[in-house]
């Protein structure tokens, strides 16, 4: 029996996704705790429809991500921390520096745990940072630690 599985299964498949299975399973488990639907033509059509919807939310996120990328790519951000004789600083630059950094000069609010230093800001100089948006889009963002 073929069904359209409405939530994530474990061994059997994610939501949206059409899947064949024993019918005493799908009529005894599935259905009943509304894991999925039968796979008739009218929810075949629903499905389809809801794949698109999905797509072109997929296509309209992606273009958002590529705006911010640019944005984010467009000149180094600069990160001021109090500085020893030595050109080291106090403490290290930490991802909430980084997001807070981001908000205030590139105007974009991204959350300090998508936000992963590569090198451990510790001196003075041009570091950079992966910024993960999800779906597998990446950037890397290079940053300026300058002394106040």
């Amino acid at each position: 029996m073929e069904v359209i599985l409405i939530k994530d299964v474990d061994n059997l498949g994610s939501a949206n996704e059409k899947v064949k299975v024993k019918s005493g399973y799908a009529r005894n488990y599935l259905i009943p705790q509304k894991f999925a639907v039968e796979a008739s033509p009218s929810n075949l059509k629903q499905l389809e429809e809801r794949n698109k919807q999905l797509q072109k939310k997929e296509e309209k996120l992606l273009a958002e991500i590529n705006q911010v990328v640019a944005k984010l790519n467009e000149a180094p951000l600069k990160l001021g921390a109090k500085t020893g004789t030595s050109g080291k600083i106090f403490g290290s630059i930490t991802t909430v520096q980084l997001a807070r950094a981001i908000q205030e000069q590139k105007g974009y609010q991204i959350d300090r745990r998508r936000i992963h230093i590569i090198d451990d800001a510790k001196e003075l100089g041009t570091y950079k940072a992966k910024i993960d948006f999800g779906n597998g889009n990446e950037t890397e963002v290079a940053f300026e630690v300058v002394a106040e």
